[in-house]
C-alpha cells in the first residue's frame, strides 16, 4: 500500500509517519475529506439507520396491505359516480335519440339483462354516437316510451366529449319520457266569477 502525505513536514511531531500510520495535525486543514468517517456514519450497523430502514419498510408494507385488502368499487358504483359527476360538471347540448336496445341475461352476461339508449350529438363538427346503460335507472325511465328520432339533451364532459349521459338519478335529457326529475305543476288561481247583484 502506498502512503500519501498531504501535510507539510513541519506539521508532524516525532518525524514523518510511516506507511499505514495516521497522525492528526495540530493545525486544522480544510478541504480534506475523511473517507473513513463518512463510511462509518453510513454504516448499516448504526442503530439510527437500522431504525429508519425498519420504519420505511413498515410504511411500505402497510400501504401494500391497504391496497391489497381495500374493497374495490363495483362497475355499478363507478357508473353511478360517473353519472353524478356529469350532472354536476357536464355541459348540456342538444342531441338525437337514435335507438334502444334490450339484451337478455344470456346476451349481456348479467342476470338482470341490459337496457341501452343509443344517441348522437355534435361538438365542433364531430359527431359522437354513444350508448348509455340505463338498466339501474329502469325505475326512472321506460325505454319503450322513448320517442326515437326526437331531440334530447345530452350532458358531456368538456375534457372528454365522448363521456356523456342522457339520463341520471336527478336529471333527465329525455323529453317527456323520464320521471327522474319531478315536475311540479303550478296551478293558477281560477278567475272569480262575478254575479250581478239582484235587484
Amino acid at each position: 500500500m502506498e502512503c500519501i502525505r498531504t501535510f507539510h513536514s513541519s506539521h508532524w511531531k516525532n518525524g514523518a509517519p510511516k506507511c499505514g500510520e495516521a497522525r492528526v495535525s495540530s493545525t486544522p486543514v480544510w478541504g480534506i475529506l475523511l473517507i473513513d468517517d463518512v463510511m462509518n456514519g453510513l454504516s448499516l450497523r448504526d442503530p439510527q439507520i437500522i431504525g429508519t430502514l425498519a420504519a420505511a419498510g413498515l410504511c411500505l408494507g402497510g400501504v401494500a396491505i391497504y391496497l391489497a385488502l381495500r374493497k374495490k368499487p363495483s362497475a355499478e358504483e363507478i357508473e353511478r359516480e360517473r353519472r353524478g359527476y356529469l350532472v354536476q360538471a357536464g355541459r348540456i347540448i342538444d342531441g338525437t335519440l337514435l335507438d334502444i336496445s334490450e339484451l337478455d341475461s344470456s346476451e349481456s352476461g348479467r342476470p338482470a339483462g341490459m337496457q341501452l339508449l343509443l344517441y348522437k350529438y355534435e361538438i365542433g363538427g364531430v359527431i359522437y354516437e354513444c350508448s348509455q346503460d340505463v338498466t339501474p335507472l329502469r325505475d326512472l325511465v321506460n325505454i319503450h316510451d322513448c320517442r326515437l328520432g326526437f331531440p334530447c339533451s345530452v350532458r358531456y364532459d368538456t375534457h372528454k366529449p365522448e363521456n356523456s349521459i342522457v339520463v341520471a338519478e336527478t336529471w333527465s335529457g329525455l323529453r317527456n319520457t323520464a320521471s327522474s326529475v319531478p315536475v311540479h305543476h303550478v296551478v293558477t288561481n281560477p278567475p272569480h266569477s262575478r254575479t250581478a247583484p239582484l235587484r
